[in-house]
């Protein structure tokens, strides 16, 4: 992994979900209402999050969950209530505090799960191992030598199954950064990196040579386009 790229591109990720966007995107992960884009990029997240929750045990009573890029914390919640022992971490300090805030106001679920909130690198060998890793939407800004090589960082330390999203190489999404850029700051993320999925194939077949890809699904709704892809032993 050419390190110095990879934490500039990580430093632009923290800035903007930290500091320049935190309350566009606590607007967004709540019930409030929001506009027309905004609501077509809720419902897309929303979409892809069930996608992601429905590759997981309906049980997890005894599995480690690690949500890499856990933003405020919706599927860790989601995996709390079946029971996992999940370490939700992200870049940004104030969404893993929004999280943890949002967290504490449930009532008490006798699934007997448990969240650990936390901020920093996603890769940090010290988070331990999991029988699951979910990467939702954390992956999408990076390159695929970077996306493959973020997954060999995990796989050693994954005992079942890596989930995963990618933003798919098409014209309509190319249309829609385009676009996209025309809006302020506030209200985009830093650039997607959009790529082909038989290129990723390749890369992660001859990069994770003991994993097999799973099932793929993409979610398409307005501004809001990913793929889901999950990748086991």
């Amino acid at each position: 992994m050419d390190q110095t790229a990879y934490l500039e591109r990580r430093a632009q990720i923290e800035h903007y979900f930290d500091r320049t966007a935190a309350q566009a995107w606590e607007r967004l992960t709540s019930t409030a209402p929001v506009g027309r884009i905004r609501a077509t990029v809720r419902e897309g997240r929303n979409r892809m999050r069930a996608t992601l929750l429905s590759w997981l045990p309906q049980d997890m009573r005894g599995l480690r969950l690690l949500d890499a890029g856990c933003g405020t914390g919706a599927l860790a919640m989601e995996a709390m209530a079946r029971g996992a022992e999940v370490v939700a971490i992200d870049l940004s300090p104030t969404l893993v505090q929004l999280a943890a805030e949002r967290q504490a106001q449930l009532p008490p679920h006798p699934g007997g799960g448990s969240i650990r909130f936390c901020s920093g690198d996603m890769l940090d060998d010290a988070l331990g191992s999991f029988d699951h890793v979910v990467a939702m939407d954390s992956l999408i800004h990076y390159e695929v030598d970077d996306m493959v090589r973020a997954m060999q960082r995990l796989a050693p330390r994954t005992r079942g199954s890596m989930l995963i999203t990618f933003a798919p190489r098409t014209p309509l999404l190319a249309a829609m950064h385009g676009v996209g850029r025309l809006f302020p700051r506030s209200d985009r993320s830093p650039s997607l990196t959009p790529v082909a999925e038989t290129a990723l194939r390749q890369a992660l077949h001859t990069g994770l040579p003991d994993w097999r890809e799973g099932r793929s699904q993409r979610i398409a709704k307005g501004f809001y386009t990913s793929q889901a892809w999950e990748w086991t032993r």
